[in-house]
This record gives structure tokens, C-alpha cells and sequence, in this order.
């Protein structure tokens, strides 16, 4: 079974790790967490990752590491991490993306990426409410003198 590694700003990282938690109470064994404090050095944070990779990795088993915003320091520190066989990397991380990879670790390495990524960008959806005056009239209504203001 694959390990999920998430480095982000404090304090998404310890935050997506406790909803992840709370939908799936199972998983902390092999889901870690590293918060990016705004006065830690790079190198801190570097070397912080590589020992949880250690202890989150195995011969049988792949990481996926997951990051808020490439470009960005978590991001960068990540990309000295991953190797791109027993570890893939992913920016852009949200709850919907954690919680997909979290079901599917199962499956390879491959077919993790590929299902973060769809649960990730499915999850980001623009949710239209129709205003009132717009809503078409239902046939018991009373009142049929509705004024706007």
C-alpha cells in the first residue's frame, strides 16, 4: 500500500491530515504530515521531509507527496524528494484530491497519481444559485404579486 506525504504552509498540512483522519480513521500510519513554517530555512524543512520519507517508505511500497503551491518553498523541497519511480509528487493539493488518494492507495503508484488528480480537479467546481426573482413561479403560490426592490 502506498504512503501519502503532505508538505504545505502552516498549517494546511496538519489540517488536511486531521480531515483525512476523521473520514478515515485507518490511515495515520501511512499519511504524514509537514507544516512549512514561515521562518524555517528550506534546508530545515528538506531534511524534516526526508526523514519522514524514511519512515514512511519501504521496498513494497511508493510515496505520493503532495504540496499546496508549486513553485513555492513546500513545493521545491518536495521536488528534491521525489524520484519519480517509488515516489511521485503532486502540487495544487486539496481535500477532495487527499481523500481520493487516500482510498486509492492501494493501487499503483500510476494509477494513484492519476486518481489525485482527477479527485483533485473534480472536487474544484463552481456551484450556481439561481437568485430568486429568476426561479420559475410554482403553481400553488398565493401571492402572485411579488415585487423587487
Amino acid at each position: 500500500m502506498n504512503a501519502i506525504l503532505i508538505i504545505a504552509h502552516a498549517p494546511l498540512a496538519h489540517a488536511l491530515r486531521q480531515c483525512a483522519l476523521h473520514v478515515f480513521p485507518d490511515c495515520g500510519a501511512l499519511l504524514a504530515a509537514i507544516d512549512v513554517q514561515p521562518n524555517m530555512p528550506p534546508e530545515e524543512t528538506l531534511h524534516t521531509a526526508r526523514i519522514a520519507m524514511k519512515q514512511l517508505g519501504d521496498e513494497d511500497r511508493g510515496i505520493l507527496v503532495l504540496t499546496d503551491i508549486f513553485g513555492a518553498t513546500p513545493s521545491n523541497v518536495a521536488q528534491k524528494l521525489v524520484d519519480g519511480v517509488k515516489s511521485r509528487l503532486i502540487t495544487g493539493v486539496n481535500l477532495p484530491m487527499l481523500l481520493r488518494s487516500v482510498s486509492y492507495r492501494a493501487e499503483s503508484l500510476d494509477a494513484l497519481v492519476s486518481r489525485a488528480v482527477i479527485g483533485g480537479t473534480q472536487g474544484v467546481m463552481q456551484v450556481a444559485i439561481t437568485a430568486p426573482q429568476n426561479q420559475p413561479r410554482r403553481s400553488n403560490d398565493q401571492d402572485h404579486d411579488d415585487h423587487q426592490q
